[in-house]
């Protein structure tokens, strides 16, 4: 049977530049789901012509910038993370063939063989985010898994994950037995009961 191999991370994209190269309809899909999950995203979206919803995005986000232009190598200079999701193969493969040379992680919209990483299904609820993989095979299953999850996450989790926090403060002791006694609290999460 065949696993999903790849590793999940949580990135702090106020800290990185990512750069988008396509304003259309999938630009539009790309930058939208980083702001739903990293609304102070520093992100520069290159295109020639923008969807006129990411500009209305722009303007209520101002770690957004936008830039009027053909793609350029010289725009991969300072970037962490790269989507490429122009209507134009050839650009989407030279973004990304001149983004592995940098050793920028990639994403070439509906190419899963020209990406480094997935934008899965996301389900964030205050502090806890669940991330959802099919390993780029059926982005509906992830939509439908986030949905599940959405439903059976109660609203108030983020009111005990505070309250845990604050406690774990509290805890003296080596880390093990910190561990342990965080264990004992949270078992009950686990009870199929």
């Amino acid at each position: 049977m065949e696993q999903n191999e790849l590793y999940p991370i949580f990135l702090k994209l106020h800290n990185l530049n990512v750069l988008i190269v396509g304003g259309g309809n999938v630009g539009l899909e790309k930058l939208s789901f980083l702001l739903k999950s990293s609304p102070n995203a520093n992100v520069e979206v290159v295109a020639k012509e923008f969807h006129l919803e990411i500009k209305v995005l722009a303007e209520k986000h101002p770690s957004i910038t936008l830039t009027r232009s053909k793609f350029k190598k010289k725009m991969l200079k300072k970037r962490h993370m790269v989507i490429a999701c122009t209507d134009d193969l050839k650009v989407n493969k030279k973004v990304y063939d001149l983004a592995r040379k940098r050793y920028l992680i990639c994403n070439i919209a509906d190419t899963p063989d020209l990406c480094d990483y997935y934008l899965g299904g996301i389900v964030t609820k205050g502090n806890v985010k669940i991330a959802i993989s099919t390993n780029g095979k059926s982005p509906t299953t992830a939509k439908r898994l986030r949905e599940f999850f959405e439903d059976v996450i109660p609203e108030d989790i983020n009111q005990m994950v505070e309250n845990l926090n604050e406690y774990r403060k509290t805890l003296k002791g080596n880390f093990e037995d910190k561990v342990k006694k965080m264990n004992e609290i949270t078992a009950s999460l686990k009870s199929k009961e």
